[in-house]
């Protein structure tokens, strides 16, 4: 029955997707005449936060499954569009959604970098990993480390590294939606993150990459729509065009005007003011890497029918992650001036609520304190040599993670767009979440329990193990994630790092050189991972220094070079593999064919 159904589903995805766009965007309106009628914030933003992670809930229970094959890759059976799609939602996290405009709006040019390289490292696994482990037909990245390295010691170093750099993604978004329950549930961040966790789970937990899929192909479609909707707001009143990716130009002349006039010392306006080129073009390299040894980004190219369709899906998945990075800067522009036109300048006494609202949460600063009240910021900056009574560019701070979500309300638009935006988010977050999570479990579970302790291990047993390891590696990454170690896009990019230096040298040396040794990658592994490591941990906790000048968030540029020198050094000094593993090796990069896993796994039960 379940079988029918999913056959049942795929087959009228169009209309599927069309009525619930055509639903979310009725709820919405909904929403706008509910806030015209006097309908409290409150009660709008509770609607916003609880309906769609109730929708998203019940995708999860309508997709639910004991099947495997359906758990693990979604029973290969997802066409590329619709992947490409669930691909980007898993791939736009928290960190494209909340942090990428706030750190363009904080670094200018500079934040480019991110944009460069998030979208630059889609290439890399188009052309040298996504298509050669989808023809080996393996349910996780571990796997295939495990058959490509011959044994379980390349698979639990794999499984290490996943579950670190894994780890470290999933604590920034559950940090993201901390952010949003805290702001739109009146909750206390450290209780939020709990709330976030909920969404997180019952997205997940019931019907593994089938329910995820399904769930990020709607996420998807809210976060877009939430991300685009207030900055073609913004476009068509401050430029009178509607079309903000062509119009923020004229915004940043204005606002380069404002900066002047306020005495801006700190200029955005020219590249490597905030990097010096080592740093700009080291982060672009290590994010591009980084993208290509994700575990949950590549793991959604196993959804696929065939190894065509999941060439075609990492295309879909660069045209829909374009749409949001292509507006990024255009929003953290338009944030920008708004920040600079309404705020800016405007007596310590009138400052509107927002600010104190986020200042409660820990997220705006004036004068060096939190803004939690008009008292307190009044009493703060008069401590400050020149604050005065009006409020100076200088004197405010507001958190980059904030900007997106604090947009609407700083231009003054309906609340309802606020909580859009918030919706949009939080969907953002869910859905990279839900992908990092299963990443971890499945690992576990199947690489770890199915393949080293109990290969025997019935069908059943299989899924309650995966299960139960996800909601104890998600309430974990909640707990870490309430004492708040770092900003999203901090750890986000330390994440890329580790799987940059970590995975990345194996899997790509694994498909293209077939004289590397199982020795060689494992020692490559955990050399890279290790440099990597150390320098993140010793740079942000120990108190070391910088080498060369290099900040943490590119901490591969020493992990990289170190693994892929290993690899080859070492290859060259051990025994070359088998004739059956270069034979292996070569049938992975013929495209004809079905995946070779399966095809295996089929005739050993013949």
């Amino acid at each position: 029955m379940a079988t029918e159904n999913g056959r049942d589903f795929t087959s009228n995805l169009g209309r599927v997707y069309g009525t619930y766009t055509g639903g979310f965007a009725a709820f919405v309106i909904l929403l706008a005449i509910l806030e015209q009628m006097g309908v409290p914030n409150t009660i709008i933003g509770y609607l916003f936060v609880f309906f769609t992670i109730a929708v998203y809930a019940g995708i999860g229970i309508l997709s639910r499954t004991m099947q495997v094959s359906e758990y693990y890759v979604a029973g290969r059976k997802v066409p590329a569009v619709y992947n490409g799609m669930a691909t980007a939602a898993d791939w736009m996290s928290a960190a494209s959604f909340i942090g990428m405009a706030g750190s363009l709006y904080a670094l200018g040019y500079d934040g480019l970098a991110f944009v460069l390289g998030w979208t630059g490292g889609y290439v890399l696994v188009a052309v040298l990993i996504a298509p050669y482990l989808r023809k080996f037909g393996a349910y996780t990245v571990p796997d295939f480390l495990g058959a490509r390295y011959g044994g379980n010691t390349a698979r639990l170093i794999g499984v290490g590294i996943l579950f670190v750099c894994s780890f470290a993604y999933i604590v920034a978004q559950v940090t993201g939606t901390g952010i949003i329950a805290s702001r739109f549930l009146g909750l206390q961040f450290e209780a939020a993150v709990f709330v976030g966790l909920i969404g997180i789970l019952v997205c997940s937990l019931l019907g593994g990459m089938r329910a995820v899929t399904w769930t990020q192909v709607a996420q998807y479609i809210v976060l877009i729509v939430a991300y685009l909707i207030p900055v073609v707001i913004l476009s068509a009143q401050k430029t009178g065009v509607p079309i903000p990716q062509l119009m923020y130009g004229q915004v940043l002349q204005e606002i380069q005007t404002l900066e002047q006039a306020a005495g801006v010392a700190k200029q955005h306006a020219v590249p490597f003011t905030n990097y010096d080129p080592l740093n700009f073009f080291g982060l672009v390299l290590c994010l591009m890497v980084g993208t290509a040894g994700l575990p949950h980004v590549l793991m959604r190219f196993f959804t696929t029918p065939t190894v065509r369709e999941a060439r075609k899906s990492v295309g879909w998945s660069l045209l829909f992650i374009f749409i949001l990075y292509f507006t990024a800067p255009a929003y953290a522009a338009f944030a920008k001036l708004e920040v600079l036109q309404n705020v800016v300048g405007q007596p310590l006494a009138n400052l509107p609520d927002w600010v104190t609202i986020y200042g409660n949460l820990e997220l705006v600063k004036i004068c060096g304190v939190n803004a939690v009240s008009l008292e307190a910021i009044q009493t703060a900056c008069a401590a400050v040599p020149g604050a005065g009574e009006v409020l100076r560019w200088q004197d405010l701070a507001i958190n980059n993670d904030v900007i997106v979500i604090a947009t609407p309300e700083i231009a003054g638009l309906p609340y309802v767009i606020a909580g859009l935006v918030a919706a949009g988010g939080l969907a953002a977050a869910l859905s990279t979440a839900d992908g990092l999570l299963l990443a971890i479990a499945n690992a576990l579970s199947h690489d770890i329990y199915y393949r080293m302790i109990d290969p025997k291990a019935p069908t059943q047993r299989r899924l309650i193990v995966a299960r139960v390891l996800l909601v104890i590696v998600a309430i974990i990454a909640a707990w870490v994630a309430s004492t708040r170690p770092a900003g999203i896009l901090a750890m986000v990019a330390w994440a890329f790092s580790l799987a940059a230096a970590g995975l990345f040298p194996a899997l790509v040396m694994g498909i293209w050189w077939k004289r590397t040794t199982s020795t060689a990658a494992c020692l490559g592994m955990v050399l890279g991972f290790g440099v990597t490591l150390f320098y993140l941990l010793a740079t942000v906790y120990g108190g070391m220094g910088l080498w060369f000048g290099v900040r943490n968030i590119s901490a591969a540029l020493f992990g990289m070079p170190v693994a892929f020198l290993t690899i080859i050094v070492v290859s060259l000094m051990t025994k070359a593999p088998s004739e059956e593993m270069q034979n292996f090796i070569d049938s992975i990069r013929k495209p004809a064919g079905g995946p070779i896993m399966e095809s295996m796994e089929g005739s050993k039960t013949a």
